[in-house]
């Protein structure tokens, strides 16, 4: 080994021999990428950790890449493919208890390899937030399944984000259904056997018919017979020698740096192509997409809009003609000149932290680049290999997305409008550089004192709490999809006279939640910008004082503990810590930039698990 190894090489290096030694297989090679996953041929394709290989993303890469080696060892699939149902809800029952039957194999009998495949199944339920599901529409039943069937045949629990998956859907199954489950322990080493009983399970559930059952030609058990049934002797320790230095390698395999050096990295395919081969993955899309939960649905019915038919959502450049927002940019940039070299430092100061998180990869078997002398050997032994070349190549950032809701009111007029227009400039550009999308909206009401819906209720006679009585402004200054330079020129917006009005927080947080929600990146991120609590005359003279900051804390409470939407706020010259957990208050507008690019440093370098789940109460500025 060269003395020059750095760490994450080691780690490579050392689960590549890892999943040759656990599947047996000695021409498997292990290409890591940001977003890997699955085997391609005879490559396992694997996520990339971090550089200083932190403990909780060791233990994923690790259980990833146990999960493929344990199928490719155990499972048959000529077997398979002929057990497997015509129902697609079905298929994707039996891929799913399928692989739950290989990973049990593997962690009865090597513990760590039971902890590495914990790992995984964690960072799989977190990223897709099946911890806070309410029902079991939210959660599939493949996952309930395969969750029971592991419970069954290793006696383990579910992971902390899986448990509530099996709380939900435990008590729908019936008597017959649970004690299939049951019966699974003993058919986990006879793949035949244990596709008949999980058929069997099927027709109890009533998703297959028992027509839809085909009898099993022998030949095709018998090929699928040798591999399946060595699991007694071997992985429950009954065994001789063999089953000892098989078992040795493949913990140290997990442990330590062995085998040979191929842990090169190879340009994994995107996240919604292949899963591990026959792993079901019961959502289209990529990891961690969701749906799109409606907070409305479940906050205080109290609160609701007299109208909606007045609000409106509205692009930045339908409210003003072009050549005025030429002006308002040009006044901005006059106004903030000296600000913008302070914010532009600490931008380029969080650009080199975020740029230091991002990885290199490596495109192999290419015709032309780097000559690859890792598979020289391959020419030595057999001329006929033709020469294989290799190109390295910058690898994104984790999939990431940043909304930035500002608070368009009135209080907002002068100084503190126009740090935050900057503010947002500078961050967009800066995240975009580090291929992080950033989406800037704004919100605000259409008049003073309510206005067409307050007309409404007027000529309805003014009815008795009446609910929100003005009508919405949500402004959408640049799209998360728009690039920064097409974008910019819409922030300037922020100065015309008569844009600031009245503040509804939640309803706005509610929109750019659910805006959020229907992304497609794995993490997201909505930073509030106000100066204090939601004010709207109209609304608070015709209703109980606190309605509308009742409703902003309920919604608040929601993507606080139910969503996977990551919510930090600042406050300028208020106190918001009172209302969000993980929150920042300043004196001065002047803050702004450094404190925005402060917070959000923090966010990317805390896990993302940990962010999402044990946010910190934020502190307040001097």
């Amino acid at each position: 080994m060269s003395q020059a190894e750095t760490p994450i090489e080691r780690f490579k290096r050392a689960t590549g021999a890892a999943i040759r030694a656990l599947a047996e297989q000695a021409e498997l090679t292990a290409n890591f990428a940001p977003s890997g996953q699955g085997l391609v041929g005879k490559e396992v394709r694997l996520p990339m950790p971090a550089r200083d290989l932190p403990a909780d993303e060791v233990a994923q890469v690790r259980g990833e890449a146990d999960a493929v080696a344990l199928r490719l060892r155990f499972h048959n699939e000529k077997l398979h493919a002929s057990q497997r149902p015509q129902n697609q809800a079905a298929r994707e029952i039996f891929d799913a208890v399928e692989q739950a039957r290989c990973e049990s194999l593997g962690a009865r009998r090597m513990a760590g390899c039971s902890l590495n495949l914990d790992a995984a199944l964690e960072e799989r339920y977190r990223a897709r937030g099946y911890a806070r599901a309410q029902n079991r529409d939210e959660v599939p039943m493949a996952e309930a399944l395969r969750l029971l069937a592991r419970e069954a045949m290793t006696g383990h629990a579910a992971p902390p984000s899986g448990q509530r998956i099996v709380d939900l859907w435990r008590p729908h199954f019936d008597a017959e259904v649970l004690k299939d489950i049951h019966a699974l322990d003993a058919m986990a080493g006879d793949q035949k056997a244990y596709g008949r009983t999980v058929r069997r399970l099927l027709q109890h559930l009533d998703i297959e018919a028992m027509a839809d059952q085909e009898p099993m030609d022998e030949d095709e058990s018998e090929e699928g017979g040798d591999e399946a049934q060595q699991e007694p002797s071997q992985m429950r320790g009954e065994g001789g020698e063999q089953d000892s230095s098989e078992s040795a390698s493949s913990e140290a395999g997990e442990q330590a740096e062995l085998g040979e050096a191929e842990g090169d990295d190879d340009e994994a395919a995107e996240a919604d192509g292949e899963m591990m081969a026959g792993m079901a993955d019961e959502q289209p899309g990529r990891p961690g997409r969701r749906p799109n939960w409606d907070p409305s649905e479940t906050i205080d019915e109290a609160y609701k809009p007299f109208t909606t038919e007045f609000d409106e959502i509205v692009e930045a450049a339908e409210l003003c003609d072009p050549d005025e927002l030429t002006r308002l940019r040009q006044m901005l940039d006059q106004q903030l000149a000296h600000l913008q070299g302070v914010i532009a430092r600490l931008a380029n100061r969080m650009q080199r932290k975020l740029l230091a998180k991002q990885q290199r990869a490596w495109e192999f078997n290419l015709e032309e680049g780097l000559l690859d002398t890792s598979r020289l050997s391959r020419v030595v032994t057999n001329p006929g290999h033709s020469l294989s070349f290799k190109v390295e190549r910058q690898t994104d950032f984790r999939d990431t997305v940043v909304t930035l809701l500002i608070d368009n009111s009135g209080s907002m007029r002068g100084r503190p409008i126009s740090v935050a227009a900057m503010s947002a400039d500078i961050l967009a550009r800066t995240l975009e550089r580090c291929g992080v999308k950033v989406e800037v909206l704004g919100f605000t009401t259409r008049m003073w004192k309510g206005g067409q819906a307050r007309e409404r209720w007027i000529s309805a006679g003014k009815p008795q709490l009446p609910g929100r009585l003005n009508d919405l402004r949500h402004i959408i200054y640049k799209s998360a999809d728009e690039p920064w330079r097409r974008g910019r020129k819409n922030l300037g917006l922020m100065l015309r006279e008569g844009i600031l009005k009245e503040n509804i927080d939640g309803e706005a947080l509610i929109w750019a939640h659910n805006r959020l929600i229907a992304r497609p990146e794995q993490r997201r991120i909505l930073m509030v910008i106000s100066d204090g609590a939601p004010v709207d005359d109209s609304t608070l003279s015709v209703n109980p004082g606190n309605y509308l900051e009742r409703h902003l804390r309920e919604v608040i409470a929601y993507i606080e503990t139910r969503s996977p939407v990551e919510l930090v706020a600042i406050g300028i010259g208020h106190d918001v810590t009172r209302y969000y957990r993980r929150a920042v208050t300043i004196v001065d507008a002047e803050q702004l930039g450094g404190t925005m690019m402060e917070k959000l440093a923090e966010l990317f370098d805390e896990d993302p698990g940990l962010a999402t789940g044990g946010r910190r109460r934020g502190r307040r500025a001097a």
